[in-house]
């Protein structure tokens, strides 16, 4: 069973990213504020939920959430500013977004910047153990795969729509076969043999 809260503040914010390995789109996060009498039968990290759970998951997190923000760090910033402070700054920006201040701050991972005054703290595989983290995930990894499916529609043979933007083997073949787009990261290698590729 995952737990509900850490720190033992009522308005405490759960925080988490999508995408931090992907070749092509945007580092999505998110942060929840859960009520201290939320349960859901099936809310996992949402790595373990089905595609069709997390769905169905995440419509009951915003309506039952004390409050909850998503942002998108798009591509040419992560090229700009790496990917470990995409997840940041985007997980800080998701913060920003809730309508209420959190007291306290839980992080999936372990690497975080202070965010105002706020205390907050870093738990390895955090998804996996506290609710609002989890419910994070849920959020972030869902408003994601949206936006890769509805990009999917501009360049079909990249196949987004199954692969997310991950580096899978198809997904490679087709920047071999087709090149890279103006949504993929230019800083990412891109394809193993890039070395020798004059991109």
């Amino acid at each position: 069973m995952l737990e509900l809260n850490y720190s033992g503040f009522a308005l405490e914010a759960g925080t988490d990213e999508a995408g931090r390995g992907c070749l092509s789109g945007p580092v999505v996060a998110a942060a929840v504020i859960l009520p201290d009498n939320f349960s859901h039968p099936f809310l996992n990290d949402s790595k373990q939920l089905s595609e069709k759970k997390r769905e169905e998951v995440r419509p009951f997190i915003e309506q039952h959430a004390i409050a909850f923000g998503v942002s998108f760090v798009w591509q040419e910033e992560v090229d700009k500013i790496n990917v470990l402070q995409a997840s940041i700054t985007g997980m800080h920006r998701a913060i920003e977004k809730l309508n209420i201040t959190p007291e306290f701050i839980i992080v999936d991972g372990n690497k975080f910047k202070n965010y105002k005054e706020i205390p907050h703290k870093t738990i390895v595989k955090g998804d996996s153990k506290y609710l609002s983290i989890a419910a994070a995930s849920v959020l972030a990894k869902t408003y994601r795969d949206d936006y890769m499916a509805k990009i999917h529609k501009e360049f079909p043979m990249y196949n987004w729509q199954k692969n997310k933007g991950y580096p899978t083997k198809e997904h490679r073949n087709a920047i071999r076969e087709f090149g890279a787009t103006n949504y993929h990261r230019k800083t990412f290698k891109l394809l193993p043999e890039q070395i020798k590729l004059d991109l």
